[in-house]
């Protein structure tokens, strides 16, 4: 069993069962819960490259025992879009649809130009776990937005790591900031999100299967495990082997573990 993906919509982790016979080329993947409450117990084994997902809603799966981790060359891929600045990168321009311009914003005080679908606006801000979102302009094309998001980038930045998300849980966020910024723009509207992680502290940063989900925020996941409390990037659980059992080595407590 393997983790070969996650998805920040619904979230759910991607476990692959492996092929059902020797003769078969693909394993069968299950989306696995990460609701409020949900138990995982894994150890982690050794990790290697995902391979690929492919069929209806990506519920088939083909292995790779190339090691590096979470994918291969062969298997690792680029959003083309994501380098666009209003040049169209591909063979022939596609994005013919209204799209959103917009601003997120990450605790304490992060801030992010971006780019998406008009139809997609919220579910974005959610996949990223923004904190506050602003919709500043709504385009006919994908080419439009890039070129806007590309000038506010000269004085905001483009993105914003998951290490500086990580390192912003349980933080108060900073609504002088944001407000102070969103006074720039003629503000379409403006979104806040509630993750239901109910942090009165910084998790320690793991790499952890084991524990007492307490919710999703973008990629990061929070588990409760023996008195701590842990943040988990995703990312950094695909490819690894999953066996039946608990975390097998000592792990960083929290603060609030010795109260």
């Amino acid at each position: 069993m393997q983790v070969v993906g996650y998805d920040t919509v619904s979230g759910t982790l991607l476990v692959s069962r492996g092929a059902a016979a020797e003769h078969d080329e693909s394993g069968t993947v299950e989306a696995v819960s990460l609701e409020r409450g949900a138990e995982l117990s894994w150890a982690l084994g050794e990790r290697h490259c995902a391979g690929t997902l492919y069929g209806s809603a990506s519920r088939s799966h083909v292995a790779c025992d190339e090691p590096d981790a979470p994918y291969c060359a062969s298997h690792r891929s680029t959003w083309v879009c994501a380098r666009c600045t209003g040049t169209c990168l591909k063979d022939e321009m596609d994005c013919y649809d209204d799209h959103a311009v917009y601003l997120a914003a990450f605790a304490p005080d992060a801030f992010k130009v971006g780019v998406t679908k008009a139809w997609r606006l919220e579910t974005r801000l959610r996949e990223q776990g923004a904190d506050r979102g602003a919709h500043l302009y709504t385009v006919s094309n994908g080419r439009i937005a890039r070129e806007l998001e590309a000038e506010l980038a000269t004085d905001l930045s483009d993105f914003v790591r998951v290490d500086t998300k990580l390192e912003g849980l349980g933080d108060r966020f900073d609504e002088g900031a944001w407000e102070s910024l969103l006074d720039g723009f003629d503000v379409l509207d403006t979104f806040t999100f509630d993750y239901g992680l109910d942090l009165a502290e910084r998790p320690v940063r793991e790499t952890i299967a084991t524990g007492t989900v307490r919710g999703t925020k973008g990629r990061i996941l929070v588990l409760d495990h023996a008195g701590s409390t842990y943040a988990v990037d995703l990312r950094d659980l695909v490819g690894y082997e999953l066996r039946a059992g608990t975390v097998d080595r000592d792990l960083q407590s929290s603060l609030g573990a010795f109260g």
